[in-house]
């Protein structure tokens, strides 16, 4: 193990970006199908609520598995891991792509996103093995790439190729990607972490499902059903009873499935903090600028991609940047800087009209790109130094799983926000306005107007989120200097 742990070290080129590119088919995979949900109604003649089904449960299999990531961390080598993540996620998407019934397209986002849930939490445990702190942020600007760009340009793919050809080629673009990934991961992959033999607790899996998949599916039903909804109401309480008993077991069990102690490291919870944060404001301009622009200016499903697509650039090309920025310089000044960037941003985003004009929008959704470029992957990476090397695989998977869960949540609270405040503004519109209830032109108008002031009001609360974040990283501290165990390992790294 000794050995090929070295020869990892000696050839982490060819392994990093072989195991960013399986990342990055992972992340764009996400957001491909957001526009392609009317096609598949269409196709096969499923409601609404029903074809939302192709997008929550990937989410929701993907924030189960993710707990459990640290023990397959510890118990398999990188290689098989890589490859069974990889493996799964290429048959998933030959299923989807070959799907006869709405079932099997089903069962088929459940297979990919067995596979993908691994590859993240794989990806960021291998970076920081390979590398020594001093030079994790610009490593973990590649990361950022497969984060932010390969999701966010999603949408816009996808818009393209709805014009011309059938939702399965988005599948069929993805599926030979994929395979050429698990070919290369065979014959450059090694081991670059010692594995143990933990023991598996059984009872922790099944409370983790529970506790997390009960939280992922109330907080995803809500924009939709409602937060006072059974649907909703439900599960959550479920979600967190369990969630409850699994913390209990873990802290008293010596083998814990995910090592809870780790939120005693300040640094760690500070930047677990802020990046639950940040994620949940992040989703705000990813769902609600799109809902704007199509239902309240008119523009087409490859228009709005194409608003976001500028950001997404930015985010792209700015993340190596920042990871450099964070060697030298540490989190602290990055974290204040972006987060002032994109509380102003998130604020001019608060203050849409009916006659905004698409120019303005993408302008301002570049720069607030441009303040969380500065964030998500140095925020992250400070937590996980705080931490030692031998927990990253906890602070990774507990990371992620937080991150998906704060995603659930800015998806289904921007939602509803922007939902039930569209109503109440409409209704204080026609009263004030003296409208008439008989007149559709009117009726339209007020409810555009009444959408638009909603909009407004969900993106202030976006605001508010950031300003949170902004006082939670006054506290932050860099911690770039390694402990004498791993200097004296990282010694033998190149």
């Amino acid at each position: 193990m000794g050995r090929e742990t070295s020869d990892a070290s000696n050839r982490k080129g060819p392994i990093l970006a072989v195991i960013i590119s399986g990342a990055i088919v992972a992340f764009f995979n996400q957001t491909l199908l957001n526009v392609a949900l009317p096609s598949l109604m269409n196709d096969f003649q499923v409601t609404t609520a029903a074809v939302q089904w192709v997008v929550t449960i990937y989410m929701l299999v993907n924030g189960v598995l993710i707990p459990t990531t640290a023990f397959l961390m510890e118990k398999f080598t990188t290689r098989q891991l890589f490859i069974s993540a990889m493996g799964l996620f290429s048959f998933g998407t030959l299923l989807c792509g070959l799907a006869p019934v709405f079932g099997v397209i089903l069962f088929g986002r459940m297979v990919q996103a067995a596979g993908a849930g691994i590859l993240m939490p794989l990806m960021t445990n291998v970076i920081f093995h390979l590398f020594s702190k001093e030079k994790r942020g610009s490593a973990m600007g590649g990361v950022g790439i497969a984060m932010v760009f390969a999701p966010a340009i999603g949408p816009t793919l996808s818009g393209w190729v709805l014009e011309h050809f059938t939702w399965r080629v988005l599948f069929f673009i993805i599926l030979p990607i994929a395979l050429i990934v698990l070919i290369l991961s065979v014959f450059v992959l090694k081991n670059v972490s010692e594995t143990r033999n933990p023991k598996l607790d059984f009872l922790g899996v099944l409370f983790s499902t529970l506790g997390f998949g009960g939280l992922l599916y109330g907080f995803s039903s809500a924009g939709e059903n409602g937060w006072l909804s059974k649907s909703v109401l439900v599960p959550i309480a479920i979600g967190f009873a369990s969630l409850a008993v699994f913390i209990f077991r873990q802290l008293r069990i010596d083998y814990a499935m995910l090592e809870f102690r780790i939120f005693a490291t300040p640094t760690y919870t500070l930047a677990v903090v802020i990046s639950l944060l940040l994620n949940m404001s992040l989703f705000s301009g990813m769902i609600l600028l799109p809902v704007y622009v199509q239902n309240i200016l008119g523009l087409t499903p490859l228009q709005s991609g194409l608003l976001l697509l500028p950001g997404s650039l930015v985010m792209g090309i700015m993340s190596p940047i920042t990871g450099r920025l964070f060697d030298k310089y540490g989190v602290r000044w990055l974290a204040i800087i972006g987060l002032t960037i994109t509380i102003a941003t998130t604020f001019l985003l608060s203050r849409l009209t009916m006659e905004t004009s698409f120019w303005y929008l993408t302008g301002v959704y570049t720069v607030r790109s441009l303040g969380l470029s500065m964030l998500m992957m140095p925020v992250m990476t400070a937590g996980l130094n705080a931490l030692p090397l031998r927990l990253n695989p906890h602070g990774t998977a507990m990371s992620n799983t937080v991150n998906a869960i704060g995603g659930a949540i800015g998806t289904a609270l921007f939602v509803s926000i922007m939902s039930a405040r569209s109503a109440v503004h409409t209704e204080e519109i026609i009263r004030r306005q003296g409208l008439n209830p008989a007149d559709p032109e009117q009726m339209r108008w007020a409810t555009l107007e009444g959408m638009t002031k909603g909009t407004d009001d969900a993106f202030l609360l976006a605001t508010l989120f950031t300003v949170c974040a902004l006082i939670f990283a006054l506290f932050l501290k860099d911690e770039n200097n390694a402990s004498p165990d791993e200097a004296r390992r990282e010694k033998s790294l190149p």
